[in-house]
């Protein structure tokens, strides 16, 4: 699937910051759930929202803080779609966005 220039841009520069030994798996993972996202909404592009609706449905607890923070470093506005800082919120914001996709 192909995505929006700026948006493959922005990803391609967060997977770069991510450290080396979770790079391949969050890039193949996110990758994976961003496409599947931009299919349920009936677009052929992936787009930022994709992106981030991937990042906060699959990233695990542990890795939460970090993952705020490399969103912003790449340049992706979550709060822009309704993705706060509080975990359990976003998880529920995440699987909602998703079952809305499926509607």
């Amino acid at each position: 699937m192909n995505w929006e220039v700026n948006t493959e841009s922005k990803f391609k520069r967060m997977i770069a910051r991510i450290p080396v030994f979770h790079r391949t798996i969050t890039e193949i993972m996110v990758t994976k759930r961003a496409q599947e996202n931009a299919k349920l909404r009936g677009s052929i592009l992936v787009y930022e929202e994709d992106v981030i609706a991937a990042f906060f449905s699959d990233v695990p607890s542990p890795f939460y803080s970090m993952m705020i923070r490399l969103l912003g470093q790449g340049g992706f506005d979550y709060k822009k779609y309704g993705f706060p800082k509080d975990r359990v919120i976003t998880q529920k914001l995440a699987r909602n966005y998703a079952e809305s996709l499926n509607k």
